[in-house]
Formats: C-alpha cells, sequence, structure tokens
C-alpha cells in the first residue's frame, strides 16, 4: 500500500524539468565546474535509473531514512517531526469547530426549514464557500489583529494564535458538511423509531440528543473522510498566511526551494495520515450510531 503514496510523488519529482542536482546545490557565488556537479550528481544517486533510485528510496523508507533535506542539512524526518504537532493542533482545533459549527447551524436550519434561521444559515454557507481561505484569513487579520487589536495576527503567541487560523479553517470547510447534516436530520427526524418514541410519550429533545444528532452525524462523518484532503491543503494555506511552524509552511518552502526529499517526505505522511483517519472513520460508526452496533452484532 505504500507504493501507491510514494510511487506518484517520486516520479513527479523525478521527472520535473530541470536540473536536480543545480537545484540542490543552490550556490550562487561559487562556480562549481561540471566535474564537481557530474560528482554531486554520482553522490546522490540522481545518474541512477528510476527503478534503482525508487529501490534505493523504499529500503530507506523501511530503515526510516526519509532523506535530507537541502535547506537545512537535517534529516527529512527530524523536519517533520518538528513541524508535525504545530499542524495536528491547527487541523485538530479546526475539525472540533467544525463539528461544532455543522450541529449548530445545520440543526438550526432544518428545525426552523423555510424560516429566517434557515436562510440565514444558506447565506453563511454561501458567503464562506465562495470566500477562498486566504482571502478570509486576510480578512480575519484586518479585523481582529490590526482594526480591533484583539488576536496576534501570526505565530502562537501562548494559544491565542491559534484562534484565528482555526476560525479560518472551520469556515471554509464548515458549508458543505452543514448542509449534509440539514438534510440528513431532516430524514433521520421522520424514521419510523422517532416517530414511535414520540407516540409514547418521550420528549422530543432526548429522542434528539440520544439518536436524531448521533444518527445524523453518519454522513457528515463519511464526507469528512472523503474530504480530508481539503482539510489538510487548506491548513497548508493558513500555516503559510498566518507563519505558523506547522508541515505546511515547511512544505511551501520546500516546493519554493525545490527540496525534494522534503516534499516526498510531506506527502508521505500525509498520505498514511489520510489512511489512518480514514480508518477511525469507519470504526467511528459503531460509536456515533446504535444501528451500525446492531447489525454489526447481527452479523457476528
Amino acid at each position: 500500500m505504500v507504493w501507491v503514496i510514494t510511487l506518484p510523488s517520486f516520479l513527479i519529482v523525478a521527472l520535473a524539468p530541470g536540473d536536480a542536482a543545480l537545484s540542490m546545490l543552490r550556490v550562487d557565488t561559487v562556480a562549481l565546474s561540471q566535474s564537481e556537479i557530474q560528482s554531486y550528481r554520482e553522490q546522490m544517486g540522481l545518474t541512477d535509473p528510476l527503478p534503482v533510485r525508487y529501490w534505493h528510496y523504499l529500503t530507506g523508507l523501511l530503515h526510516g531514512d526519509l532523506g535530507t533535506s537541502v535547506m537545512t542539512g537535517q534529516p527529512v524526518a527530524a523536519e517533520i517531526a518538528q513541524t508535525l504537532p504545530a499542524t495536528l493542533l491547527l487541523a485538530g482545533s479546526a475539525l472540533a469547530l467544525t463539528f461544532v459549527l455543522v450541529i449548530l447551524l445545520g440543526t438550526v436550519s432544518a428545525a426552523f426549514r423555510g424560516g429566517w434561521p434557515d436562510r440565514a444559515v444558506s447565506m453563511f454557507n454561501y458567503v464562506a464557500a465562495s470566500m477562498p481561505t486566504f482571502w478570509l484569513g486576510l480578512l480575519l487579520i484586518q479585523w481582529f489583529a490590526v482594526d480591533l487589536d484583539l488576536l496576534p495576527a501570526s505565530g502562537w503567541h501562548q494559544g491565542l494564535g491559534l484562534v484565528l487560523p482555526t476560525v479560518s479553517l472551520a469556515a471554509a470547510i464548515a458549508p458543505p458538511f452543514i448542509k449534509i447534516y440539514r438534510q440528513s436530520y431532516g430524514e433521520t427526524v421522520n424514521k419510523e423509531f422517532v416517530r414511535s418514541a414520540r407516540s409514547r410519550g418521550v420528549p422530543f429533545g432526548i429522542i434528539r440528543s440520544r439518536h436524531v444528532l448521533r444518527g445524523s452525524l453518519i454522513p457528515v462523518v463519511t464526507m469528512m473522510g472523503v474530504s480530508l484532503g481539503s482539510l489538510l491543503s487548506g491548513s497548508v494555506v493558513v500555516e503559510a498566511i498566518f507563519g505558523l511552524p506547522g508541515m505546511g509552511k515547511l512544505a511551501v518552502e520546500a516546493v519554493t526551494r525545490r527540496d525534494y526529499s522534503v516534499i516526498q517526505g510531506f506527502v508521505l505522511v500525509i498520505g498514511l495520515a489520510v489512511l489512518a483517519i480514514n480508518l477511525l472513520v469507519d470504526l467511528s460508526y459503531r460509536l456515533i450510531s446504535p444501528e451500525v452496533r446492531l447489525k454489526g452484532g447481527a452479523r457476528a
């Protein structure tokens, strides 16, 4: 399964236009002879056939060797280990806020279907979905950091620096999930077990909190797993705008400087993260919906 992630990124990097050796050397003040450049190509294995280079890359991965960054001279694994916590913190915070927005706004929109709250939520979805992440981030910086001076424009600043990036990323990815939740909520409310419980006198508040809300989240969680790439790609842009020391900023710098080892390491880590989270999404169905647990028990 690893080759599905590593092979495309390896080929894109290996077949990229330009001289990889010159891009890695990046020496502007010293004139290098062709023999020195050729020696560097041989040292880095750039003269080997592509299958041999890919095999060396895979064997290095098996030993935990992701290569060396030409920007810093540090192992790529160490570079990623330093920046991964910031990315996970941003993605986790944005995901948590997204779920809050989905449940609150989706429930209000479904409960007042056709009314002004429903239209207000629809307007929010339209505006947020139409606004690029980087533009929303710049607007938040202008309003809350420059005009009001309430929050820092960049960096961590004891956690306060996480507020604007989290809001920017969550607002960008929440609209489609709010629509999905609204539709799912309406379908769940009209199911037979809900009508049966209400006919027995069970308060709707209890039915909603114990069954309707959880059941309505199933399609949202499914789409969350499918759309995880949008969350991670959005975090790259957000980290670059707000100057957060995460993997997104590292990836942007690596692409700018053509640091191929870092680019490949970034793609590998993100790909493995997507696979792992999709597995967690499948496992979470049993926690969210009693129906899934019952079906699983019936098959067993």
